[in-house]
């Protein structure tokens, strides 16, 4: 019997919190990641609060509403989770995953004076002049206000890196989501190693940078396809992933 498109859904998204736990991504019992399941993504589900990534599974996901304000009062749901994504969803129809994470390099470069992902392979060239910034960390993010500004940061990009604070990606599916931040994770390693040596590094020229990058968008089926990949070995790993 096919899976409805909410089963299918929390199954890729549960699997998505253990892939990150399996990767060493994950932080403590912190972080988010949402789908949307309605059409214009106001329904969606959540992570409940302080759950380690690990052991999530399908139907532990909490479906939300990003209209309804009471969801703020809820046990459950994180404060900063709830502000975050609510707002995403409530103001950006078009996406329908949001992936917040503060993984170890990624983290490390938002948090420089100037941070930025100079293009020197293919990993960091797929973020080309395709990811926001934002400098303006004043504390957790647990206040409609503060969601709406992050929700506005994202116009035009997919990409966040939050100055101080960590990253945020968002995709038209879970897919292209988990290894979109996987690769920008990876970019960052490799751009935190090459800088480690202190010697000068040797910068793409932009048309090739450019070029590379639309070369990553053609290819949202090999983005799909790790996420597949990945999937299947957590399962096997752990079928309770799919309860």
């Amino acid at each position: 019997m096919a899976l409805s498109h909410e089963e299918q859904t929390r199954i890729d998204l549960a699997a998505t919190f253990r892939i990150i736990a399996h990767t060493g991504m994950h932080e403590a019992v912190a972080n988010h990641f949402s789908a949307a399941l309605s059409p214009d993504g106001k329904q969606f589900l959540l992570n409940p609060k302080w759950m380690h990534f690990s052991r999530i599974r399908a139907s532990d996901l909490l479906l939300l509403n990003a209209d309804d304000p009471e969801t703020a009062q809820r046990e459950d749901v994180d404060a900063t989770a709830w502000s975050i994504h609510g707002q995403i969803h409530q103001r950006l129809p078009d996406v329908k995953v949001v992936l917040h994470l503060h993984p170890v390099y990624t983290t490390s470069v938002a948090c420089l004076a100037q941070p930025h992902i100079p293009p020197i392979d293919q990993n960091t060239a797929r973020y080309f002049n395709r990811v926001s910034f934002d400098s303006l960390y004043g504390g957790m993010a647990d206040t409609v206000q503060e969601g709406a500004r992050l929700a506005g940061l994202l116009a035009g990009n997919k990409r966040l890196m939050m100055g101080n604070h960590g990253v945020l990606v968002t995709a038209p599916n879970i897919g292209e989501a988990f290894d979109d931040i996987w690769t920008l994770e990876r970019a960052c390693q490799i751009l935190v190693t090459a800088w480690s040596t202190g010697q000068p590094l040797r910068v793409l020229a932009d048309d090739v940078a450019e070029k590379t990058a639309q070369d990553w968008e053609k290819i949202a089926d090999f983005s799909r396809q790790h996420f597949e990949e990945m999937k299947q070995l957590m399962i096997r790993q752990d079928p309770s992933v799919l309860d």
